[in-house]
């Protein structure tokens, strides 16, 4: 920074020096922030996007809340529960803070839609700004116009060189004459306008900004797309293992009832097999296996109603899991 004061610091006094025959050098400045707190477009543009920014804070700000209500939720009911739940509702939960800070990131992120937004209200007013400067220096040959809200630091700069408030006075005129509606609107803007009108350099100029700002947007939404791309390329894989889950538990609790089952129809045949006893003391041998069977049949009884509760459960669990996919 200090290089590049002293190096204008040298450019302006070897020049002068230079041409001090002919001509003395003239210098001014503008104020780049006193400008853009004038115009009105610009604040207003920044009140509206003030309001974004707060919305989208606010919107991040509930949905982390409520997967920390969940988080709270689920060590309250973990005694409850068993492990594959407890897994299962960690994952869901883990996935929805990944969406949830990958949302923040496009929103606050270096490239995120905030920064765009920002650049985008900035580069109209800086174009007219620039545009100004030009056409007044051209007009009124100044050899050097420095912006005193920029690097170059001024220790001191007298009033009578401030272009400030002649270069807010330039845009107004430009955008009264832009939005002039009738022909004596249009006739007094132009009667005020104080530089020409017509300025082909101007115009290459602004080409080549609109020019540079068209490969930046293209670049902006290219980066844009390939962000939406993976952040979906990882939900379907994420969405494939949960199912690849859900698979495996239903195929082992399957082996398990399956299990159960063999095991009580041998328990049967083995009491069943049995004849002789049977006929020996007759009301007893009945007597047990109309126990056995009451208990059996009591044992399929608490089995399906454990299903049926683990088959509620899951169901409840994948319309919560797509009530936040459709929120999202």
């Amino acid at each position: 920074m200090k290089n590049k004061v002293l190096f204008l610091l040298t450019l302006v006094f070897m020049l002068s020096l230079s041409i001090h025959a002919q001509r003395g050098v003239r210098i001014a400045y503008i104020d780049t922030e006193y400008i853009l707190e004038n115009v009105p477009e610009y604040q207003e543009a920044t009140a509206q996007l003030n309001q974004k920014a707060d919305k989208w804070k606010n919107e991040i700000g509930a949905k982390l809340g409520a997967i920390e209500q969940k988080r709270k939720d689920l060590s309250n009911e973990k005694a409850l529960l068993t492990k594959e739940l407890i897994d299962e509702r960690e994952e869901d939960i883990a996935f929805e803070e990944n969406e949830i800070l990958d949302y923040q990131q496009k929103r606050f992120g270096p490239n995120g839609d905030l920064f765009i937004q920002k650049k985008q209200l900035m580069q109209p007013i800086q174009d007219q700004i620039f545009a100004a400067v030009q056409d007044m220096a051209a007009s009124r040959k100044y050899d050097f116009i420095f912006d005193k809200s920029s690097d170059a630091v001024m220790l001191f700069s007298a009033k009578r060189f401030d272009l400030s408030e002649q270069i807010l006075r330039s845009i107004t005129r430009t955008s009264k004459r832009k939005q002039a509606q009738s022909k004596a609107e249009r006739r007094a803007a132009k009667e005020e306008e104080l530089v020409p009108e017509i300025n082909y350099e101007l115009e290459e100029r602004q080409k080549a900004l609109e020019e540079k700002k068209a490969e930046r947007e293209s670049a902006v939404e290219k980066r844009r797309q390939e962000i939406l791309a993976a952040r979906e390329t990882k939900k379907k894989e994420a969405e494939a293992r949960r199912q690849k889950i859900l698979e495996d538990r239903e195929k082992a609790k399957q082996a398990k009832l399956d299990a159960r089952n063999k095991t009580t129809e041998t328990n049967k045949e083995g009491d069943t097999s049995k004849p002789s006893e049977a006929k020996t003391v007759e009301g007893e041998t009945k007597t047990k296996a109309q126990l056995i069977e009451e208990n059996r049949q009591k044992k399929l009884k608490e089995r399906a109603a454990r299903k049926k509760a683990l088959e509620e459960k899951k169901k409840q669990i994948l319309e919560e899991r797509q009530k936040t996919k459709d929120s999202i």
